[in-house]
Formats: C-alpha cells, structure tokens, sequence
C-alpha cells in the first residue's frame, strides 16, 4: 500500500483528478481507499490479478508525480 499522508478525501480528488479511465479509478480507490486485496479486486472487475496490479502500479506511480 502506498504511503500518503493524505486524507481519503485528498486521495479520492487526487484519483479523479489525474486518472482518467473511469475502470482505473474504480479498482484504485477500492484499492487505496477501501484496502481491498489485489485477488478481491480481479474477481470484482473481471480482469486477472496480474491485471490489476499492472493498473495500480502505473496508476499510483502517475499520482506520486503530482504529490
């Protein structure tokens, strides 16, 4: 889990405001907010394990270049 010494609310609005697909959003919030495991999340969203950790990872690594 990434460490952000921010609120879920400044998380969220950072999510929303740098990531664009809408399905990206989802499963990194339910991530990085919600905590939900990466297994969880592929079942969830219909897409591998090895999927989803690909989003996040890139997607998290997007947001560390705006906070």
């Amino acid at each position: 889990m990434i460490d952000f010494d921010y609120t879920n609310s400044q998380i969220s609005h950072l999510i929303d405001e740098h990531i664009h697909s809408d399905r990206d959003r989802k499963i990194l919030k339910r991530r990085l907010i919600d905590g939900i495991i990466f297994d969880d999340l592929a079942e969830e969203f219909e897409l591998s394990v090895r999927q989803v950790k690909n989003i996040v990872y890139k997607s998290v690594s997007k947001l560390c270049k705006y906070t």
